[in-house]
């Protein structure tokens, strides 16, 4: 079965430094798995502007 040199690279490295991986698990949980300041998202909500079905050709009624 081919395998890549990246794919074997990366096997490698993590056989030799398997703390990669609990660095990886902290750091998502960092980025990723946080719920999101409800705030901003009000703002945006706030901000929206309606849509038409079409943007590059309005409507003659305009």
């Amino acid at each position: 079965m081919y395998e890549s040199d990246t794919t074997r690279f990366i096997r490698d490295l993590l056989k030799k430094h398997p703390e990669v991986i609990e660095k990886q698990k902290k750091h998502r949980a960092t980025w990723w798995e946080r719920k999101p300041d409800p705030a901003p998202v009000a703002q945006l909500d706030a901000a929206k502007v309606p849509r038409h079905s079409y943007e590059y050709y309005p409507f003659a009624g305009k």
